[in-house]
């Protein structure tokens, strides 16, 4: 599937980064991300994944399929990519074809959480009646901007996306293709200190920005991308 893609910064900054957004977003979710970014020299394309924002809705939301539209979709060999929760299950399927020189995963959801899977089936339906005073409420640290895009997001996804349960299974994680940092939430439901352990040995390096949710971005927008030093 031809996913849509929005961009910030020139085409010929001469740096490109790629922001993939997780479950129930869209690309909006990196909007003051993107603009730091931007300000940093580089060209940013951020896809909606399908079912969400302005791509198309489909039959299947699988890992696989998740994977398969980024790659159809998005340029290859270049400088980072950075995906955020499914984003981030999404590009570590995806990552060998797309060989950028690094990638970061944003509290990636690669472990099978019961508990988070039963959140957001609960959570999903819900979301297409909640207020965005709730949302407020609910988020506090993020601006108002943030909030009412988020709120717009949660209208617009197709919530049989909660039905690819799949996407909660445990991941078989391979060894970095590139050079891979993982940025985790304090505390992270997925990236407990037993995963955070395992992903070391295995090669990643383990980033926490303190006293974040799962939306580490939004949360603390200069505590996230202090910890990209050295990554962008």
């Amino acid at each position: 599937m031809r996913l849509a893609l929005h961009t910030w910064g020139s085409p010929d900054a001469g740096r490109t980064a790629l922001l993939i957004h997780g479950a129930l977003s869209s690309h909006s979710t990196w909007s003051r991300v993107a603009a730091e970014f931007a300000g940093r020299g580089y060209h940013v394309i951020a896809p909606d994944l399908r079912g969400h924002g302005a791509s198309p809705w489909a039959d299947s939301y699988t890992g696989e399929d998740y994977a398969a539209d980024l790659v159809e979709s998005l340029p290859k060999s270049v400088d980072l990519a950075l995906g955020h929760s499914i984003g981030a299950r999404a590009l570590l399927l995806a990552v060998d074809a797309l060989a950028p020189e690094k990638a970061v995963y944003n509290d990636p959801s690669w472990f099978r959480r019961p508990e988070s899977y039963a959140l957001l089936r609960e959570f999903g339906p819900a979301s297409k009646v909640i207020s965005q005073e709730q949302l407020r409420q609910m988020n506090p640290r993020w601006t108002i901007e943030e909030v009412a895009a988020e709120w717009a997001d949660y209208q617009a996804w197709d919530s049989q996306v909660i039905d690819g349960a799949e996407l909660f299974k445990d991941m078989d994680i391979p060894a970095p293709a590139v050079p891979s940092l993982v940025v985790a939430a304090d505390p992270s439901v997925p990236i407990t200190p037993e995963a955070a352990e395992y992903l070391t040995g295995l090669g990643y390096t383990i980033r926490v920005v303190k006293d974040t949710r799962h939306v580490v971005h939004r949360d603390d927008l200069q505590g996230f991308m202090t910890a990209l030093d050295g990554w962008i």
